[in-house]
């Protein structure tokens, strides 16, 4: 028993010699400027940038491959800061806030109950949908989980809240909802349809008492041209839209939402 205690003990001091050898080695030198450029990164490895954390994304800038303005976490003191270390020139960041585009909830059918695995992704893996609108909200709560602000709940409707105000627009609920249907947009435009079904009008009004029906009423009223419509959906260009509103008086469905009015009405988007 005791020699094959002295060979293990050896074995694991060589090891370690080796490593330690190799790490000495092959060690690189931190570059400063990652360094510095770091101290100003918000350390929330939210991973919203699409890099696997803060240090990842502090590599990158420090080798021009991404702009500062990727990272919607950031603070507009340091955003001007790294600008002015890395020597470019300061861009205006747009704040963008994420919706909601669907109306469903307990206002469209369901096929068949789950009580599965609460989690959107798996329910979309296994059967696509439970619902009759295949294009519609889950209501497991998948964007409430990855929301690194808490900006996101679950509401009475069984349908995501998003607090605006809270939003950072980071984009995160936008890539881990299974069924593309909530939307990054101008924090500065209120006006959105809540719908992303691209079945005719008989069909939306089988499964869903507000879906859109593509009846065209919102294109013909709109004095910006800015609706059209797209696969039966009404859809709204963002660069067009001066949000007054006439859609949402218009909408026969009220699928088409101000969500300044919401707001003020103490409803989030």
């Amino acid at each position: 028993m005791l020699i094959p205690a002295i060979i293990l003990g050896s074995m694991g001091v060589i090891f370690g010699a080796f490593l330690t050898y190799f790490s000495i080695k092959f060690r690189t030198e931190e570059n400063p400027l990652v360094k510095q450029l770091y101290e100003l990164m918000p350390n929330a490895n939210c991973g919203a940038c699409g890099l696997a954390g803060c240090n990842a994304f502090a590599e990158m800038l420090a080798e021009g491959k991404v702009e500062p303005t990727k990272c919607a976490m950031m603070s507009e003191e340091n955003m001007h800061r790294i600008c002015s270390i890395l020597g470019i020139e300061i861009k205006q960041r747009e704040r963008q806030v994420a919706r909601l585009m669907c109306s469903g909830g307990e206002n469209a059918k369901k096929r068949f109950e789950y009580k599965t695995l609460k989690s959107c992704n798996a329910l979309s893996a296994l059967f696509s949908s439970n619902m009759e609108c295949i294009y519609g909200c889950l209501g497991m709560g998948d964007c409430v989980k990855v929301c690194p602000v808490d900006a996101i709940t679950m509401g009475e409707n069984n349908l995501p809240v998003i607090d605006s105000e809270m939003c950072i627009g980071c984009g995160r609920c936008v890539v881990e909802c299974p069924k593309n249907i909530i939307k990054l947009v101008p924090a500065d435009k209120y006006i959105y349809i809540a719908c992303s079904s691209n079945d005719r009008g008989p069909v939306v009004v089988k499964v869903c008492k507000t879906g859109c029906i593509g009846c065209g009423r919102c294109v013909k009223v709109c004095p910006q041209q800015a609706i059209t419509l797209e696969n039966n959906l009404a859809v709204i260009d963002y660069t067009k839209c001066d949000s007054c509103g006439r859609c949402v008086e218009e909408c026969p469905r009220k699928v088409i939402f101000n969500a300044s009015l919401k707001e003020k009405a103490g409803v989030l988007a």
